[in-house]
């Protein structure tokens, strides 16, 4: 052991060889990190300041939203750093927190699509006993069982990643600490414990994902039963925007976990680890705007509201 390098910073490696290259990449970094924000920020400010909006479903929308807020500010802040300055360090605290939010993030994102899901049921398959079963307090309980269950889950995973020192090597084939990343360079056991709590991360998620398909098949077989077509468009216009979350969660997902581990670093590796760290966060927003007629309209009367604001503003 004393011939072990015990290491406490990391060399992130995903980023452009040249200095232009490298500037440009923080260009882009920036550019989709700013509009994430202002989406999320928009669609917060729209269902908080709009009391029309102010529902089970567009409560758990609006913690979506400061998610997807969150979960990008883990990791593209730094990034843009690194590429504006050329200096790819990261701090083994820093790489901790990293992988303890994302994970953190993620958890909370699968246990929220499972209750907008179970919402969605109650209110288009027993819209009489809608008001009684979700009530405020049930969401808040909801939300705060999300956290409380996030907060352990990431807990557990991070002690078993960082439990053991890194004497491997410190260089990561990503321009963030991932997790496939950070087992490949630390020891067997760590990896092994890892692999354990992996095999019931995928139980949970099954089971997850299981409640979330057994909701929308409910829902739709009770939608095609409706006789009304305004009632049918009502219905499938609130969940088409849940379903579009869940499909670009799943496809991110996916390619997070079934991809493979850069042993180096190239443009396919650096596009793959942008497309499930950046566009979701960045595309819900969208989502909601284009597909969600009510929070189209909220933005509609925000922004008539702010364009009065400003005429009287000049006229006085």
């Amino acid at each position: 052991m004393d011939n072990l390098t015990v290491f406490t910073e990391f060399i992130l490696m995903g980023f452009a060889g040249s200095r232009q290259l490298q500037v440009l990449q923080g260009v882009l970094f920036l550019g989709i990190y700013l509009g994430a924000l202002t989406g999320n920020l928009v669609t917060i400010t729209v269902i908080v300041t709009d009391t029309r909006l102010h529902s089970p479903m567009y409560f758990f929308i609006s913690n979506v939203a400061l998610l997807d807020f969150g979960s990008i500010s883990v990791v593209v802040p730094k990034a843009v750093v690194i590429s504006m300055t050329g200096r790819k360090t990261i701090s083994l605290n820093e790489c901790a927190a990293q992988i303890f939010l994302n994970i953190l993030f993620g958890a909370l994102e699968i246990s929220l699509l499972v209750v907008m899901s179970y919402d969605r049921y109650v209110a288009i398959c027993h819209p009489l006993h809608y008001k009684l079963i979700i009530t405020p307090s049930l969401c808040f309980q909801a939300i705060a069982g999300c956290w409380a269950s996030g907060l352990v889950y990431s807990a557990i995973h991070m002690g078993c990643t960082f439990r053991l020192p890194f004497t491997k090597t410190n260089v990561i084939q990503q321009y963030f600490c991932d997790v496939p990343q950070i087992l490949r360079i630390s020891s067997s056991d760590a990896q092994f414990s890892e692999f354990i709590m992996i095999i019931v991360s995928v139980c949970i998620v099954l089971v997850c994902f299981k409640l979330m398909f057994v909701s929308y098949i409910n829902i739709f077989s009770t939608v095609l039963k409706m006789h009304s077509m305004e009632a049918r468009n009502k219905a499938i216009s609130t969940c088409t925007p849940q379903l579009a979350i869940l499909l670009l969660f799943l496809i991110s997902g996916a390619v997070a976990v079934l991809g493979p581990i850069a042993k180096k670093p190239s443009l396919k590796n650096l596009l793959t680890a942008m497309f499930y760290t950046m566009v979701p966060p960045f595309m819900n927003p969208i989502i909601y705007c284009l597909r969600n007629r009510e929070i189209n309209a909220a933005l509609q009367r925000m922004l008539n509201r702010y364009a009065l604001f400003k005429v009287k503003v000049f006229l006085e």
